[in-house]
This record gives structure tokens, sequence and C-alpha cells, in this order.
């Protein structure tokens, strides 16, 4: 849906230029996620993505001069918002290891998840995109592991405390392939026990 310009309404916007500058480039990359994650790769260009941040598809352009640069920025921008939220949630980390993990699984079961996985997809047919998204996905899943240990609390130079971690992401975003196509709330909840379980074990008393 596309957004109403100041000048269409008679209004004059008295923000500073940068930050009129910010907010547009943020406009832009909420827009593309979403885009991504209802209408796919094949159904988000610029201009539907310009035209549901209510800009132009030349400010589009000035700020992200390729189709790429966008929804790579996009996914990377939501990416690092999620995260900081995640963070938020903890502040001082967390004793019941079952919050977290739920924390974690919700990470991969929302618009977010689904624009990266259209991205992926679309990266495996692309070869201009490939290298970018590989690069971004790596740069994420780090961050998500880094994450994941500060808010368990794991001591990774236990062994197998790393692959653990490393299992409960993958768990994590194998639940949120599941959930793609049908509502996998039910099932969801009860492996998430169980890794909480298995979590409590393998971090707080060892193997």
């Amino acid at each position: 849906m596309g957004g109403v310009s100041a000048a269409a309404t008679g209004t004059v916007d008295r923000r500073p230029k940068q930050d009129r500058s910010r907010a547009t480039r943020q406009r832009l990359l909420e827009a593309a996620v979403s885009c991504l994650a209802e209408h796919g790769w094949a159904g988000s260009t610029v201009s539907v993505v310009a035209e549901r941040a209510g800009v132009s598809r030349g400010a589009a352009q000035h700020h992200f001069p390729t189709r790429e640069d966008l929804f790579t920025a996009a996914v990377e921008y939501v990416a690092e918002e999620r995260s900081t939220a995640l963070r938020a949630l903890f502040p001082e980390g967390a004793e019941d290891h079952r919050v977290v993990v739920e924390a974690l699984v919700d990470l991969y079961t929302g618009p977010l998840f689904r624009a990266a996985l259209h991205l992926w997809v679309a990266a495996s047919n692309e070869e201009q995109l490939r290298p970018r998204v590989t690069e971004l996905e790596a740069r994420v899943g780090r961050e998500t592991h880094r994450i994941a240990v500060d808010l368990l609390g794991a001591d990774e130079s236990r062994p197998g405390v790393r692959e653990t971690v490393q299992g409960l992401l993958d768990m994590a975003r194998g639940l949120g392939l599941a959930n793609l196509l049908t509502d996998d709330r039910g099932r969801r909840e009860r492996v998430v026990a169980q890794w909480a379980a298995l979590l409590e074990h393998a971090l707080g008393r060892g193997f």
C-alpha cells in the first residue's frame, strides 16, 4: 500500500535532511522485507517496494542502486533489529533455557525468515545474487550463534557444547520451514520443551 507524500497533503516535512533520508531508507528496508515475504523474489521489484514505502522509484534507487542492494540490505537490517530485540528480552541472561529456546525458534517463524528464504531460493538461481546472500547468511548466522551462546550461558570450551548450540539453531530453522505451509505450533511446542530439557543436561550438568 503506497504512502502519501508531504507535497500531496500540503504539509512540509521540517526534519533535517539527514533525518528524512534515514527515515526514507528505513521505510524502504521494511517495505522490501514485507514484499519479499508476501510476494517472493519474482513479485518484489524496486517499483513495488517504492510504492509500498510511499517514495518514488528514483528515491529508492538513490538509496539502493540495484535490486540486489535493496533486498540484501533489507534482510540484513531486519535481522539486526531482531537480534537487538532478542538481546533486550534477556539483558542479564536467562535462567530458564526454555524461554531462550522459544525466543530463538520465534526468529524462524515470522516474516523475516520467510523473506530470507525467498532470498536464498533466488540466490540459488541468480549468479549475481548468490555471493552476496551467501556472505550475508554467514554473517547473520555467526551473530545468531553468538546471541544463543550468550543467552544460554554456554561454555563452548567444553566438548560438544558448540555443536549443541548449533544443533539448536539448525532445529529452529527446520521448525521454521515446517511452519511455512501449515500452523505447526502444537508440534513445535513439544519439540521446544524437549530441546530445553536436553540443553539443561548438556549445558548444565554435562554429558
